[in-house]
This record gives structure tokens, C-alpha cells and sequence, in this order.
């Protein structure tokens, strides 16, 4: 259904071809009315500015995750590729535990994570969270997501950590009540203290209820773990990731998630023009099960960028899909700034192996980048930048959209995307699209991306690479 809903614009309202319906478009001012397609591909969810918090800090992020897990008193619903195993991490796990209304069996926890990732090494992310269902298991569910591409001999030989390559879960967002933090942030230490990323926190009953019901549709086929740390499929699920029929997983898992967002996509948008000045749109992309919806809206939010607008793009891995650099060279037509981290800021510098040599990976694709510019005459307004913070890594990413002689973005995108290979084709990503027409918000939305962008050195990608890189992205670029 998803990869159905291209769109046509008439005369201010949006229709759904796939469905024959008319969406009436939220938007009413010249810089935001060219985004009301947005409406015809995913839920639109309006929202009042001033529920709209921006945190810029690792320990904010950490200081508002521990309070929340300590007072929440209905739902927490923790969604991250994998929960460390350090102090701070388990200070989460334990507020959580130690919650009144959890331990009066009030608060229902949900947490989904990635089977791979959060199964590394003895010492992992269901070591770490069996206390809570030890403590009380009816009202805790704990869910590790598993790629159908895992199986057979790849599943039985590839080695922990290389069989991450393979796909992963990775949405990060969190959830408190009616509270949704947003974030490309995992729950780790390093996330926590000096990674720095993007954190939205929005209170809003409606979209918190409709990421809580998403996230029960992925866990609904992912494996569920039990206080004893076994592994089972869910009780409504009759088909393993990782053996049986391949393509009728993918197809029973796609249909859940797609019928899911297409009924919440018309419930919501036949009477999403209300009283107020942003509006909210959720985009997911889960390549192998055949979702494309953020993709589509990257693409289209990219590729109609008109003259005199700009685009602030960051990743914190520079890995652009071949169709995204296309499309930012030859259709876009606005100045683009491009953020991404310095060797000296990527989480990679210093690992062993061949993820030793993957910061020089990202400088070789960000050279070649610039050469294409350099070719299609696209220097003057394609800048590519780095950024450094001395004993600091980055991993910040998504897109602000300047409309043409606006000094503040009226767009930008956040959550768990990198723009990549990866990111389009192989693990499960979400975020959020955020339109405002709200003038205090589009400012914290500008000062946001100042504080990244000020940490941003003109790329040097002209850097030295040992050879066998060349060859290392030329075989792997899809897989990091």
C-alpha cells in the first residue's frame, strides 16, 4: 500500500490515488502550502507549537529519559537498536523497576530492540533488562526484532557483530505516557554523555497513541523474551524470521505495518485541519519487508527544493544513497550545507578490524561526492562540512528546510535515518516531518541546527586512504 501512495495536488487539496480520497491540505502560508502532499503518504497530526520541546545536550536527553522512567504511570514504550550495560543504563533500568505505578502493576513497559545488536556478547541488552521481568512480567514486554535475511548459514557462521551487517531495527524513540521523545540516540553511555545527536520531546495524546500501536504491530513478529531470557514468537504469530518460507514472513509482516499506517492515514487525515500552527507527519522506512515511505518523502522533499531555499542535511555517517547525490545535484535547486562527522568525531575511529578503516570509507565517498559537484558545476551551492568537538563523536542526523528570504527553517525532519544504503534497503528506520508556521519554533529549529553547524569545519575529503578501503567500499558500501 505504501509504495501505492504518490500523490496529485488540486487546488489546495491532496488526493490519495490509491484509495480515490481528497485530503484537505493543513497549510495556508506560501512557504509551508508546497508541502500538503505530505498528507497523501502518512498520517498528519497537528500539533501546538508550544508542546514542542528541543533538547540539545546527551545529559539532557539522559536527565529526561531517567525522569520519565521514575514517574511515568500508564505506558513507557522504549524503542532503540540496543540498551547498554553501564552505570547509567542500568540507573534506567532500575527507576523503571522501581516505578510505584510498574510495581503496582498500573504502567504496561513496552521495549523493542534489535535481536543482533541487543544479544552481543555475554553481557547484553537481555542480560540487562531481565530484572525487569523477573520483577514483574505480566505488565513488561520485551521484544528483539529480527532481520528475515538473517537465516540459514548466515545465521549459523556469521560472527557476532558482522552478522549486524545484515539489517537491523533501528527506530529510536521513547515514549512516556503521552509524552514521545524522538531521537537518532541509542540508550548507551556514549549517548548519554558526549555523542551528540538530535532529541525532540512532543506531548501529544494522538501521535503517542499511534507510535505505541506501530510498535506493537513490529513486535507482534519479532521474538518476545521471557524472565528466564528465552526466546518465542509471539502468541499471534506463526512464522519465524529465520527459518520457513522467507518471502511469507516478509509478506504477513509488510501487510501488518502497511495496513496499520494506511487505516490511521485516512482515519486521520480526513479531519487533520485543526487550530494549529504545525503539523506533525511520521515516515517509516523497512526496506526488506518492502516499506518505502520515508524514502519517497526524503526524495521528494530533496528533489523540489526550489532556487533560492536551502537545505541543511546532516549524517552522522556520510553515506548518501547513489539516488539521493543524483538527485541533490541535478533536480535540487537549493544551496545545500551537508554535515557529517570529522574522522576524529566518528564512533568508528580506533575499532578493530575492518571497522577501523571505515571513517576513511566515509571520507573516499565524500571525495567522490565532491568531484561529481565539481563536474556538474554544483560547487557553488553543494558545501560539504565536518564536524569536530574535541573528545566528542557525532551522530546527528536529518534535514531543515530554508524557505526562499526566510532567515528559519519551516521543515525539518528528525529520527533514525542516515540517508543510506543501509537506511533505505536494510533495517527499519523511522522520523518525523515537522511543517510549522509557528515563528518561535521555526527560530529553536534554526538555533538548533546553528549550534551543529558551528561546530562545522569545511570538509577536507582530499585525505590519504589506505588502498584496501578503495576496494572495502567498492564491495560493502551498502552495509555500514
Amino acid at each position: 500500500m505504501i509504495r501505492r501512495l504518490f500523490n496529485t495536488v488540486l487546488e489546495g487539496a491532496v488526493q490519495s490515488p490509491s484509495e480515490g480520497l481528497f485530503y484537505p491540505s493543513p497549510f495556508t502560508k506560501s512557504d509551508t502550502s508546497n508541502f500538503g502532499w505530505l498528507s497523501s503518504v502518512t498520517p498528519c497530526f497537528p500539533v501546538n507549537a508550544s508542546n514542542i520541546r528541543i533538547i540539545s545536550e546527551p545529559y539532557q536527553f539522559y536527565e529526561t529519559l531517567l525522569h520519565y522512567c521514575e514517574s511515568a504511570s500508564r505506558r513507557i514504550t522504549l524503542v532503540s537498536l540496543y540498551l547498554g550495560t553501564g552505570d547509567l543504563e542500568n540507573q534506567l533500568v532500575k527507576a523503571l523497576t522501581a516505578n510505584k505505578q510498574f510495581q503496582d502493576k498500573k504502567l504496561i513497559i513496552n521495549v523493542l530492540l534489535d535481536y543482533t545488536r541487543g544479544s552481543r556478547n555475554r553481557n547484553n541488552s537481555r542480560t540487562a533488562l531481565q530484572p525487569l521481568l523477573q520483577d514483574n512480567e505480566t505488565n513488561c514486554t520485551i521484544s528483539l526484532y529480527h532481520t528475515p535475511v538473517l537465516r540459514g548459514l548466515l545465521k549459523k557462521y556469521m560472527p557476532n557483530r558482522y552478522n549486524e551487517l545484515i539489517g537491523l531495527q533501528h527506530m529510536k524513540l521513547y515514549i512516556f505516557d503521552d509524552t514521545l521523545i524522538i531521537s537518532g540516540a541509542n540508550l548507551s553511555n556514549d549517548y548519554f554523555t558526549n555523542r551528540q545527536d538530535r532529541y525532540y520531546l512532543i506531548e501529544d495524546k494522538k501521535l503517542t497513541d499511534f507510535y505505541s500501536g506501530l510498535v506493537h504491530k513490529v513486535q507482534s513478529f519479532s521474538l518476545r523474551m521471557d524472565k528466564n531470557n528465552n526466546l518465542s514468537l509471539s502468541t499471534d504469530w506463526n512464522c519465524a524470521p529465520y527459518e520457513g518460507n522467507k518471502q511469507d514472513f516478509i509478506e504477513k509482516a509488510a501487510d501488518r505495518v502497511e495496513s496499520y499506517l494506511e487505516e490511521y492515514k485516512q482515519e486521520q487525515n480526513m479531519h487533520s485541519i485543526h487550530d494549529c500552527d504545525t503539523y506533525i507527519f511520521p515516515t517509516f522506512q523497512m526496506g526488506q519487508l518492502g516499506v518505502e515511505q520515508d524514502s519517497y518523502i526524503t526524495e521528494k522533499v530533496l528533489g523540489e527544493a526550489p532556487v533560492g531555499s536551502k537545505l541543511r542535511i546532516a549524517t552522522g555517517y556520510f553515506n548518501l544513497t547513489s539516488q539521493y547525490m543524483s538527485t541533490l545535484i541535478h533536480d535540487c535547486q537549493a544551496d545545500c550545507e551537508i554535515l557529517m562527522a570529522h574522522p576524529k568525531a566518528n564512533g568508528f575511529l580506533g575499532a578493530k578490524g575492518l571497522a577501523g578503516g571505515i571513517p576513511y570509507a566515509y571520507s573516499l565517498i565524500a571525495e567522490k561526492f565532491r568531484r561529481q559537484c565539481e563536474k556538474n558545476k554544483q560547487q557553488h551551492r553543494i558545501y560539504l562540512l565536518e564536524y569536530l568537538r574535541d573528545g566528542w563523536t557525532y551522530h546527528g542526523k536529518g534535514l531543515w528546510y530554508y524557505p526562499p528570504k526566510s532567515k528559519y527553517p519551516c521543515l525539518t525532519m528528525v529520527g533514525s535515518p542516515n540517508f543510506g544504503d543501509r537506511s533505505v534497503t536494510k533495517d527499519l528506520e523511522t522520523q518525523l516531518v515537522i511543517v510549522s508556521e509557528n515563528p518561535q519554533l521555526r527560530k529553536q529549529m534554526h538555533e538548533e541546527s546553528e549550534r551543529l553547524y558551528g561546530r562545522g569545519l569545511i570538509a577536507d575529503t582530499k585525505r590519504e586512504v589506505p588502498l584496501w578501503v578503495n576496494t572495502f567500499v567498492s564491495l560493502f558500501r551498502s552495509y555500514f
